[in-house]
């Protein structure tokens, strides 16, 4: 018969520690709410998912993972960190790139 295939990305990103990107608690809206999903009775009676807005960058992180409020913001806040990191990274790279580009040229015959 036919042969279906299928195809997955992924996507491994550092994770950040709290030397390499440091987070004010200031810039930090944290936000506790209801979990969704499958859980019963204990996710319909506990705030235990957390919402971290990161507002000078408005990267906003949402975890509901695990069942303790604590475990769910501290995982929110690694979460965040990398992407913070990964978003400077970028910049970065992309500033060196540009610069790269624009040192080099286009190496037509006019730029001789």
């Amino acid at each position: 018969g036919r042969i279906h295939t299928s195809t997955a990305s992924v996507v491994v990103l550092p994770e950040a520690d709290e030397v390499d990107i440091s987070v004010r608690d200031e810039d930090l809206r944290i936000e506790a709410h209801r979990a969704s999903g499958a859980g019963g009775q204990h996710v319909n009676v506990t705030n235990s998912a957390v919402r971290i807005v990161h507002i000078p960058s408005g990267l906003m992180v949402t975890c509901q993972d695990e069942r303790s409020q604590q475990r769910n913001k501290s995982k929110a806040l690694r979460v965040l960190r990398t992407r913070l990191l990964e978003a400077e990274r970028q910049k970065h790279d992309s500033a060196a790139t540009a610069e790269r580009r624009a040192s080099i040229g286009s190496g037509d015959r006019h730029e001789r």
